[in-house]
């Protein structure tokens, strides 16, 4: 039998006992599992599931490729008005 090695979660909270970073994760056989270091909580998901559950965030999405549009420049040539010609 293989060692899965379980990695902890950073910032994440307990569902159950509400304790931070005492969640860790590991995939075995096409299942997900997590659980908590603090208390009994344990929960396994399909590991296909598990991907389209995810909340979007700036790290999982796609970056924007297309720069906005710039607008025009165009030069401005400032008047005295005490000095007529």
């Amino acid at each position: 039998m293989t060692h899965t090695p379980k990695r902890f979660i950073a910032g994440a909270i307990c569902p159950r006992c509400a304790a931070m970073d005492r969640i860790r994760s590991w995939e075995q056989n096409g299942i997900r599992y997590r659980d908590c270091v603090s208390c009994d909580f344990f929960e396994q998901l399909p590991v296909e599931d598990s991907a389209q559950n995810e909340l979007p965030t700036r790290v999982n999405q796609p970056r924007e490729t297309q720069k906005p549009a710039r607008e025009e420049i165009s030069t401005v040539k400032i008047i005295d008005p005490g000095t007529r010609h």
